[in-house]
């Protein structure tokens, strides 16, 4: 849940207008409910700061778009999400990410995913929209901010979106084999992934839950000398036997903080020659690297593992 960009939204200094508790229960009036003219009663989302298990939460109306909204968790840029249309993806890295999947599966499949740090759900929305047949589970640390996504964004209920409350890891290590088309890891601390994400023994973890032919995605958020995105590389291609990234060319060149996409499978991906032209016409234009150019861009790069207390 790495900061990304997005339209200006506008905040109003937090807290709720009206006195309400900051929990979600009170505050102010939506603007769903400003136009419906419904009074004294919560209808969706609406501008304020919200009590969360691990810390605040700020919901922050677009004022570009009437029907979008932006989540701050902690102070950081988190989610944007437009109620009307799921497809509508405001950060680029994850657009990117949409794109990747259009690559690779057809919209009538039935697939089967796993999101690892649940936000506002904005990825799992676009999924239940673009492909009908969709089962998917997202896994979220924070219930309390569960509980209020599911309030705010109309999120499909399961079997369609299952929210788990839960750690992410043994979430994942407690899953069956090949019981997962697609896994999709956006889970930050700040402005980095918890360590315990990111190793070659979760990594393995991860590609035994999925099924052949699947997708293991991360967005790795990384300082311009790429240090980190390097070693997640590194990483992910040592248990994975095709790897590609996706990242605008002024990350790639190491001029900015950012996201990178890494992806792995056990078949090769980023080969379609449609992924490569969609991601150039995109808001933010970026690149796709397939598995050779990723491994010689890594080269040097110290695998990720258990034992080690931090990223070096």
């Amino acid at each position: 849940m790495a900061k990304g960009k997005t339209r200006k939204a506008r905040s109003n200094g937090g807290g709720s207008k009206d006195g309400g508790d900051s929990k979600g229960g009170g505050g102010p009036k939506s603007r769903a409910e400003s136009r419906s003219g419904v009074s004294g009663q919560r209808q969706g989302p609406a501008d304020g700061v919200y009590e969360v298990d691990t810390g605040t939460a700020e919901l922050i109306s677009d004022d570009d778009n009437p029907t979008g909204w932006l989540l701050k968790l902690n102070g950081v840029q988190t989610s944007h999400v437009d109620v009307v249309d799921p497809l509508r993806l405001e950060f680029e890295y994850m657009a990117w990410m949409a794109r990747l999947i259009e690559s690779h599966w057809g919209f009538d499949e039935k697939l089967r995913a796993l999101h690892l740090g649940g936000g506002a759900c904005s990825m799992a929305r676009y999924l239940a929209a673009a492909y009908g047949n969709a089962r998917q589970v997202v896994v979220e640390i924070d219930g309390r901010l569960a509980a209020l996504v599911r309030e705010w964004f109309n999120i499909p209920r399961a079997p369609l979106v299952r929210i788990r409350v839960g750690e992410a890891r043994e979430v994942t290590e407690s899953l069956t084999d090949e019981s997962r088309d697609l896994i999709i890891r956006d889970v930050f601390s700040r402005q980095y992934t918890p360590v315990a994400l990111t190793t070659a023994e979760f990594t393995a973890s991860a590609r035994r839950v999925l099924a052949p032919g699947g997708i293991y995605m991360v967005n790795c958020g990384d300082s311009p000398d790429l240090a980190t995105a390097k070693r997640e590389m590194a990483t992910i291609g040592s248990v994975f036997a095709h790897t590609l990234i996706i990242a605008d060319p002024p990350m790639l060149k190491g001029r900015r903080y950012g996201n990178v996409i890494i992806a792995g499978s056990d078949v090769p991906i980023g080969n379609d020659p449609r992924l490569a032209r969609d991601l150039l016409g995109g808001g933010v234009p970026a690149q796709v690297w397939e598995d050779v150019r990723v491994r010689q861009f890594c080269t040097g790069a110290k695998i990720l593992t258990d034992d080690e207390g931090l990223v070096q």
